[in-house]
């Protein structure tokens, strides 16, 4: 009986700084329960980063060119963070029925 494989997109590097993943036969382990939890607490975050950031970048807000490259940073971090989430997603979603 073959068991089928499941690749899973990790939302941490893994040794020098590559990409991650997960190979498992898709139920639950400890490991993808962490994953799961790692990208709860990244999606949490890249909200609340979204929150602070917007009245800062409004034309009036008068920050300086270090203060504005800060946030441009944070909001970068945060936003490739929910990319991989969303491709790591995207990989574990079934295809449609035909």
């Amino acid at each position: 009986m073959s068991h089928t494989s499941h690749v899973r997109l990790l939302p941490w590097k893994g040794p020098e700084g590559k990409r991650a993943y997960l190979v498992t036969d898709g139920t639950a382990s400890p490991l993808s329960l962490l994953a799961d939890e790692v990208e709860n607490q990244q999606v949490e975050s890249a909200a609340v980063v979204v929150e602070l950031a917007r009245p800062m970048v409004q034309a009036a807000s008068g920050l300086t060119v270090d203060e504005l490259r800060w946030i441009t940073r944070r909001l970068v971090e945060s936003l490739t963070d929910v990319l991989n989430i969303a491709e790591s997603r995207a990989r574990r979603v079934p295809p449609y029925d035909e």
